[in-house]
């Protein structure tokens, strides 16, 4: 049975519906950026940032808090827009996004903002980095979970097969790693571009427990993360499908807004959707 009640659900579903406005105001202020993938795991930074990881937005460093690697980091956004709702800083820097000194780079900058555990931008990379921090921390017998994030389109890389083998073989039951799975990247659809299943089975033979969860229904998430916590004895893959562009209807499903620049018509109907979807919401910020 889930620990989410109804009550706490709403509240989430309502902060997801901001974070998801938030990201798009965002990409809208700065001219550029990636908005499907953002909108699409809306529901899972929620449910990291306010319900599964422990963390502390005053004390960034905190010893004892879990890991949050973003490998896809081209869907920052909404981990920015996460952040802010959750204290790290001003919401009022969000308007700062990809601008020359913001600590809101297009990508995740580790060294330019407090909270941000890896550098992301070369595809494939986190799965890497989370293991060495899911490693570091089991040898030091540290109780930290470490959470890595990646996009479907990712696991045309091989060095993530590289850094899946090497977790299965040390069981690193402390890392849960989340694949975005929208059927989209760049060029087309990812069965198009490189097909990608039967990837669960692909993730089982590599000594992986594979969880299978729709993405963008929030308690189902929170449930996935509260199971792989559960495990003791190997890491686990949360293949979340989601929907790309999520909440807004003409990005829904559509691999061009992978990264797409919104004309005046589309930046405007785009919010108008938004606001709607999440109860006439307007920005914080604005």
């Amino acid at each position: 049975m889930s620990r989410v009640h109804d009550d706490r659900l709403k509240e989430l579903e309502e902060i997801a519906a901001k974070l998801r406005y938030e990201a798009v105001q965002m990409v809208i202020n700065a001219g550029s950026g990636h908005v499907a993938g953002p909108l699409g795991m809306a529901d899972v930074f929620t449910a990291l940032y306010f319900e599964v990881m422990k963390h502390d937005p005053k004390n960034p460093d905190w010893e004892e808090r879990d890991r949050l690697v973003l490998s896809n980091g081209h869907i920052v956004p909404i981990q920015y827009a996460a952040m802010a709702y959750a204290g790290y800083f001003d919401k009022k820097e969000l308007k700062t996004l990809r601008k020359y000194g913001s600590p809101l780079q297009g990508h995740p900058h580790r060294t330019m903002l407090k909270g941000i555990e890896a550098s992301s931008g070369p595809l494939g990379s986190g799965l890497g980095q989370g293991v060495g921090m899911a490693f570091g921390l089991k040898l030091n017998k540290m109780p930290n979970q470490v959470f890595v994030l990646m996009g479907d389109g990712e696991q045309d890389e091989g060095v993530v097969w590289e850094a899946a083998m090497a977790a299965g073989k040390y069981k690193l039951a402390n890392l849960t790693m989340l694949i975005d799975r929208n059927n989209i990247q760049i060029d087309g659809t990812t069965e198009d571009v490189m097909p990608l299943e039967p990837i669960k089975e692909r993730y089982e033979s590599f000594g992986w427990h594979v969880l299978d969860i729709n993405g963008n229904n929030i308690r189902e998430v929170i449930d996935a993360f509260d199971t792989a916590n559960s495990i003791w004895e190997k890491p686990v893959c949360i293949i979340a499908h989601n929907v790309p562009g999520k909440g807004v209807d003409f990005m829904e499903f559509d691999f061009h807004w992978h990264s797409k620049a919104f004309t005046d018509e589309e930046a405007k109907e785009s919010l108008h959707q938004l606001r709607t979807l999440g109860g006439r919401i307007t920005s914080e910020h604005e």
